[in-house]
C-alpha cells in the first residue's frame, strides 16, 4: 500500500515539525522499513533544536548508548542560545506575566508601543527578541510556550510579514498540541489574510493557499465539523484551481469528505467532473470508486475499488485515525466510508433498474444475502426511498420517481444564477488585478 502513500507529496508543503506525526503513523503501520523511518526522522531533527529527541532515535537506530560528538556539541549550543534569547526577551516576558500591567494594553498597537517604551523601556528590540525566543521555543518542541509568546507578539507587531509568519507558527503549535478548536480559529484567520486583495503577489497567494490546505488536513479530519468545512474550503473556485494546478493529490481528501458526508451536496456533480479531468495527473482507489459509480456505472469495478479504498484509508495518516473502544480498536472514518460507499452504489444501481435481484445486489454491496436484505430494509425505513422488498421473488422493487417539472426548472435556474455569480466575481477580480 506504500504506492498510495501521499506523505512524499504532502511533506514538502508542511512545517518539518508537522511531518513527525505522519512519520509516527507510517512507522506504526509498518509501511516502510523501520530503519528507513528512523533515518528520516533524524534527518528532519537535524534541522530543528530537538537534540535530545534526535539522540534517543540515534540510540534506537544504532542500538548503542553513545551519540556522535556533533550531537553533544549541538545540544550545548542550543542550551546557550536558548539562555541568551531568554535574557533578551526577559523585559517583555516579565511585563506579559504581570496581569495588572497587561491590562494597560489597548487595541491600538501604536499606543501600546509608545506606552511600553515610555513606562517600561521596552522597544522594538525587545519585541523582536520575543519573536526569536518564541520561534526558538517552537524549534525545541515547546509548542505551548511558543503558542503563547507568538500570540502576544502578534498583538504588538506592526510588521505585516512578520505577523503572518507568527500566525503560521501559532497554527502549527496548536495543531501539534491537538487543540482543534483553536487551530480552526487560527486557520480561518490565516485564510482571511491570504484571500485579502492586498496580499503579496498572485503567485505567492496561490502558494499560501496550497500550504493552508495541506495544514488544514490535520484539523478537518479531527475536528467534529471538519468534514463539512473541508468541502466548503477545498471546493471554492480559488482553492480548487490551486489543487488542480499544483496539488491534485488533495482530491483524495475532498472525495472522501463528499462520500462520508450524510448530506448530499449540489457541488458533488461538478466535483465528479473534476475527478474525470484530473485522471491523467492523479487517481487512487477512492477517486476511481467514484468514477466507477458515477461515470462508468461499473458496479463490479466499484465493488473491487471499495475494498481497495479500505486499505487506502487504513494507511493514510489523516484518514486512518484509530479509536480505542473497550478491547477493540476501530477506524471510524473507514466504517463510515464503507457504509456510505454501499449507499452510493445502491442509489445509482436503483436509478438504472426498477426491479433488483437481492442476490445480485448483495454481491454488489459486498454483503451476504441476509445482511443485504437487512441493510436495504433499514435504509428504506430511515430514508424517503420509495421501494419495497418482495420476499417471494427475492427482489427489491423501486417505484418510478417522476421528477416535478417546476422543481427541475427551479433547480436549473438556481444553478444558472450560481454560475453567473461566479463569473461576475471572476471578472471583477481580474479587473482589480486579483487572481
Amino acid at each position: 500500500m506504500a504506492e498510495h502513500d501521499l506523505t512524499p507529496r504532502i511533506a514538502p508543503n508542511l512545517d518539518r515539525h508537522l511531518v513527525f506525526p505522519l512519520m509516527e503513523f507510517l512507522q506504526e503501520r509498518q509501511l516502510y522499513p523501520d530503519e528507513q523511518i528512523l533515518k528520516s526522522k533524524i534527518e528532519l531533527l537535524n534541522k530543528t533544536n530537538m537534540v535530545d529527541y534526535a539522540m534517543d532515535i540515534h540510540k534506537s537506530l544504532y542500538h548503542t548508548e553513545d551519540v556522535p560528538p556533533e550531537m553533544v556539541e549541538m545540544r550545548a549550543e542550543v542550551v546557550a542560545r536558548l539562555k541568551a534569547l531568554e535574557e533578551s526577551a526577559a523585559p517583555l516576558v516579565n511585563f506579559l506575566q504581570n496581569a495588572a500591567a497587561v491590562q494597560e494594553l489597548r487595541s491600538d498597537k501604536q499606543y501600546n508601543l509608545q506606552m511600553l517604551n515610555d513606562r517600561y523601556q521596552i522597544g522594538p528590540q525587545q519585541i523582536e527578541a520575543l519573536y526569536q525566543y518564541a520561534k526558538f521555543q517552537f524549534e525545541c518542541g515547546n509548542y505551548s510556550g511558543a503558542a503563547d509568546y507568538l500570540y502576544q507578539y502578534r498583538a504588538l507587531c506592526t510588521n505585516s510579514e512578520r505577523s503572518l509568519s507568527a500566525l503560521w507558527g501559532k497554527l502549527a503549535a496548536e495543531i501539534l498540541m491537538q487543540n482543534w478548536d483553536i487551530a480552526l480559529e487560527e486557520l480561518n484567520r490565516l485564510k482571511e489574510i491570504i484571500d485579502s486583495k492586498n496580499f503579496s503577489s498572485p503567485m505567492n497567494q496561490v502558494q499560501n493557499r496550497i500550504w493552508l490546505m495541506h495544514w488544514s488536513l490535520f484539523i478537518f479530519f479531527n475536528h467534529d465539523n471538519g468534514r463539512t468545512q473541508i468541502i466548503e474550503l477545498f471546493n471554492q473556485d480559488k482553492y480548487l484551481n490551486a489543487i488542480q494546478t499544483n496539488a491534485p493529490h488533495l482530491i483524495r481528501y475532498l472525495a472522501t469528505a463528499f462520500i462520508v458526508n450524510k448530506r448530499r451536496r449540489p457541488q458533488f456533480k461538478d466535483f465528479i467532473k473534476v475527478i474525470q479531468q484530473e485522471q491523467h495527473s492523479y487517481k487512487d482507489p477512492i477517486t476511481e470508486f467514484l468514477t466507477c459509480v458515477y461515470v462508468n456505472y461499473d458496479f463490479d469495478g466499484a465493488q473491487k475499488k471499495m475494498w481497495e479504498c479500505q486499505e487506502v484509508i487504513l494507511n493514510d495518516p489523516f484518514l486512518g485515525k484509530r479509536v480505542e473502544e473497550g478491547n477493540f480498536t476501530t477506524v471510524p472514518l473507514r466504517d463510515e466510508f464503507l457504509e456510505n460507499a454501499r449507499l452510493f452504489i445502491f442509489e445509482t444501481y436503483c436509478r438504472i433498474h426498477q426491479r433488483i435481484d437481492m442476490g445480485v445486489l448483495a454481491e454488489k454491496l459486498n454483503l451476504n444475502y441476509e445482511e443485504a436484505e437487512r441493510w436495504i430494509v433499514n435504509l428504506i425505513r430511515s430514508s424517503k426511498l420509495d421501494a419495497k422488498i418482495d420476499s417471494q421473488s427475492g427482489t427489491a422493487i423501486m417505484e418510478p420517481n417522476h421528477p416535478n417539472v417546476y422543481e427541475q426548472l427551479i433547480d436549473h435556474t438556481k444553478a444558472l444564477s450560481g454560475r453567473t455569480y461566479k463569473l461576475v466575481n471572476q471578472i471583477r477580480e481580474h479587473a482589480s488585478g486579483k487572481v
